[in-house]
């Protein structure tokens, strides 16, 4: 197995979850864009990256300077630290800063603290929930080997801090969960290769379950089509356990019936040109560790009408483009999408992508997390996190944005 040369700053994003499919390396790194997404914004930034993923198979690939090594551990083995080929693998990368991705695993990062103790490790938040009381104790021993936690927006940090499970000297960062290859496109040549109308044209990707909440979605797109009387709304879903309740809701409203088209699963780049085809992008989401359809449609620069829930708020610059409505709340989503539909165009467009250039595109992210590497690498452990209290949305001291 090749080993890189030792570069000045050094970072192995490590990923514990196990492929269920088995999927050979080429498959997983198509079938996981985030994970290579991450790894190059990283490169671009000047770091040396290098991804270590657990798999069924043994395999070195090199892409666009990034290295990713393929071989079984963590879930793949009974013990990781019977796993002698990651211990040497870690060994000969001499990596500054290692980087989890995922909180929840906890015996793999417990490990990996034994088989590298002096190199501070950075676990990056995927949506995960502050445990039960009685799993806690197991949470903590785990969180308190690491040295920094990032999550895509501060206030995701609150419940984990309020049960105790972060550690006052860890630090914390907020920084995107990934970021998105699309781009703005001719909208006019992409509705007529998608055969979307509308005015608005209004776009929804995502699962239809309950907490994307597609029935409050419909709830105000029906209301919001009194004073829109063009207004077209199409959704790309996967994952659909509402989808007969949904259909049910359309049927039975006339001022739905022909307006909703249920695309249901499509290719990836024809998301893209959907996006580039309407003129709102449209969520009602609960919870969300990030949002990667909203990154994507911001790379787009569709104007976003989305809830107001932690990660919608940074990945919008707290809805300094598009804007937030609350959750459940369908009489205010029908009072916002007139107010964006009538602003929509080429300049709210440019807008959009810029703030997406600014705050989320592969340079974007890159300087963050470079910036996070080197904080966690020259960090003295002296930064404390101050507790964050619900209401608060002010950066607490030790957290680096």
């Amino acid at each position: 197995m090749t080993v890189m040369p030792r570069a000045l700053l050094q970072v192995v994003q490590i990923s514990f979850f196990n492929d269920p499919a088995s999927r050979t390396p080429e498959e997983l790194l198509q079938a996981w864009p985030s994970l290579v997404d991450v790894a190059e914004a990283a490169c671009h930034a000047g770091v040396s990256v290098s991804v270590v993923q657990t798999s069924a198979h043994s395999e070195h690939l090199q892409r666009n300077g990034v290295h990713y090594y393929f071989l079984p551990f963590g879930a793949a083995v009974p013990e990781i630290r019977k796993s002698a080929a990651l211990g040497e693998l870690l060994r000969q990368l001499a990596p500054d800063v290692l980087h989890v991705h995922g909180l929840g695993f906890l015996n793999d990062i417990e490990s990996l603290a034994v088989i590298a103790p002096a190199v501070p490790i950075v676990v990056q938040d995927h949506a995960s929930r502050a445990p039960r009381s009685w799993r806690r104790a197991s949470w903590r021993r785990a969180l308190g080997n690491v040295a920094g936690i990032t999550f895509c927006a501060l206030q995701q940090a609150q419940p984990f801090i309020t049960a105790g499970l972060v550690n006052p000297r860890t630090r914390l960062y907020a920084i995107p969960e990934s970021t998105s290859r699309f781009t703005p496109g001719d909208q006019r040549e992409a509705r007529r290769v998608c055969q979307v109308s509308g005015d608005p044209a209004v776009l929804w990707v995502g699962h239809l379950n309950a907490n994307k909440d597609p029935m409050t979605v419909l709830d105000g797109i029906s209301d919001a089509a009194r004073v829109l009387p063009r207004l077209q709304l199409y959704c790309c879903f996967g994952v659909a356990p509402l989808l007969r309740a949904v259909e049910a809701r359309i049927i039975a409203d006339p001022l739905l019936r022909e307006r909703v088209h249920l695309l249901g699963r499509v290719p990836h780049d024809t998301v893209e040109q959907l996006m580039r085809a309407a003129d709102v992008f449209v969520l009602g989401s609960h919870h969300e560790g990030s949002g990667y359809s909203l990154i994507e449609a911001l790379a787009c620069g569709l104007a976003p009408v989305v809830t107001d829930i932690p990660s919608f708020r940074a990945l919008t610059g707290a809805g300094a483009i598009g804007k937030l409505w609350p959750c459940n709340d369908s009489r205010a989503l029908a009072t916002i999408l007139p107010s964006i539909a009538w602003r929509s165009g080429t300049a709210m467009r440019a807008t959009v992508r810029a703030h997406f250039e600014r705050e989320l595109s592969f340079a974007a992210v890159g300087r963050k997390l470079a910036a996070m590497y080197q904080d966690l690498r020259d960090g003295d452990g002296s930064g404390t996190v101050e507790r964050m209290l619900p209401r608060d949305h002010r950066a607490p001291r030790g957290v680096r944005n």
